[in-house]
């Protein structure tokens, strides 16, 4: 009886080999398409900007101040604003970022509070831009004071990007095997030895994967900046973290909203600008995962 049933499964199976291949095919087609419009959307994209922007970089447009007349309009100011906000997000968003995650993970108790607030931070990681530039508002440059500065919108921004990195990090300490651990335990290492010594160094590969997404993110990004009230036309560089600045998705956006095509132009240049930055950035944080992954 136990043959006849098993002789009658795999006739079936054999049966149904016709329809598995066709729905193979017909998924693989729709993945392949799926690919080959995002790829098509790309490049058009960057022909456009390319084509547009290009014959307007040069030395004059990186180092000039920003103008009324297309012919000296530079991004130096947004440049160089962009520099020292991101130069404020980058430490902060990553030690509050990295130091929760570890929190979450390796110390915190799994109970009903440590769940609500993972919740949470899952969620805060899909909230809208705008809303977090509304709390920038409220509490660093109303209550604190700190003006539209580069303090203001560098916490800004990091408050915009921590989810992110929250949840990428807790997803890379969560691929340390435990028998590292164990192993480190065995060997005499207190917790925090074992978490720098052994979770940090092999986790660090996804925890780098995940903030270059959010520095990424945090350096394109404008609503937060138009919120808090950050200048679209600055002809000064900022001295210190207290100082007024402008960014380059400001300088672009105010590229953008003028009538005259010369400024569109310009608005191509910037943005070629920040992709070039946006890929020197993902390059030097690739090659530092990179390296570790073969050391570990």
């Amino acid at each position: 009886m136990q043959n006849v049933q098993k002789q009658i499964n795999t006739d079936e199976m054999v049966g149904n080999i016709p329809t598995r291949l066709m729905k193979n095919n017909l998924y693989k087609g729709l993945f392949f398409a799926a690919t080959v419009l995002t790829s098509i959307i790309l490049i058009i994209l960057l022909v456009r900007i390319f084509s547009q922007g290009a014959a307007y970089l040069s030395w004059d447009f990186l180092t000039n101040f920003a103008s009324r007349r297309p012919e000296q309009a530079g991004i130096k100011a947004a440049l160089i604003g962009t520099l020292w906000m991101m130069a404020v997000v980058v430490p902060i968003s990553t030690l509050l970022g990295v130091g929760s995650a570890i929190y979450l993970e390796e110390y915190a108790k799994k109970n009903r509070m440590t769940q609500w607030i993972q919740m949470n931070i899952s969620n805060l990681a899909g909230v809208p831009s705008v809303v977090f530039g509304l709390l920038g508002l409220t509490i660093f440059v109303r209550m604190l004071a700190l003006g539209n500065s580069v303090l203001a919108a560098g916490l800004t921004m990091s408050l915009l990007i921590l989810p992110v990195i929250i949840v990428a990090s807790q997803e890379a300490i969560r691929a340390v095997p435990n028998e590292l651990k164990e192993a480190s335990f065995g060997l005499g290492a207190t917790k925090w030895q074992t978490i720098l010594r052994v979770v940090l160094p092999s986790a660090l590969p996804g925890i780098l994967t995940g903030s270059i997404l959010a520095f990424s993110r945090a350096i394109g990004e404008t609503a937060p900046l138009v919120v808090i009230g950050i200048p679209t036309f600055v002809a000064f560089l900022p001295k210190s973290v207290f100082d007024q600045f402008t960014a380059l998705p400001m300088q672009i956006y105010n590229w953008t909203s003028r009538p005259q095509e010369e400024f569109h132009l310009l608005a191509a240049a910037g943005i070629i600008v920040l992709l070039i930055i946006l890929i020197l950035m993902n390059s030097v944080a690739v090659w530092i995962r990179n390296r570790y992954q073969q050391r570990y």
